[in-house]
């Protein structure tokens, strides 16, 4: 038993000593500064498109179907990407993902050539 608590003792000593490795990289968040962001409106968290029925959106962790009100904004608008709100403040777009905007990217493909029909001769 004796054994058993000095292992036990050991393996907690080392886990103190290692590096946590779901924190961020140095550099990358200045140190003391690991908060989540604060946002100063409505955050858009999830979207639900049945295929029955009205989309729903979770606008700052309410969920708000599409035509309901948010606050003194009406859900006018749900796609996968935003939801789009219309207040007396006017329209005010709500991206599902802040700071990533999405870019297709179209390949040219090399037009085809068609083999050369031979005329009879050899080369």
């Amino acid at each position: 038993m004796l054994a058993t608590g000095c292992v036990l003792a050991g393996t907690v000593s080392a886990q103190s000593l290692l590096p946590d490795p779901t924190r961020p990289p140095a550099g990358f968040v200045q140190e003391g500064d690991l908060s989540a962001p604060v946002f100063s409106g409505p955050v858009l968290e999830s979207v639900m498109i049945p295929k029955k029925g009205k989309p729903l959106a979770i606008i700052s962790g309410r969920p708000v179907r599409l035509g309901e009100t948010y606050g003194e904004s009406r859900l006018i608008r749900l796609n996968e990407q935003e939801a789009v709100l219309e207040g007396p403040a006017g329209i005010e777009r709500l991206p599902l993902t802040p700071g990533v905007e999405k870019v297709n990217i179209v390949t040219k493909h090399k037009a085809q050539t068609s083999p050369r029909t031979r005329s009879g001769s050899k080369p």
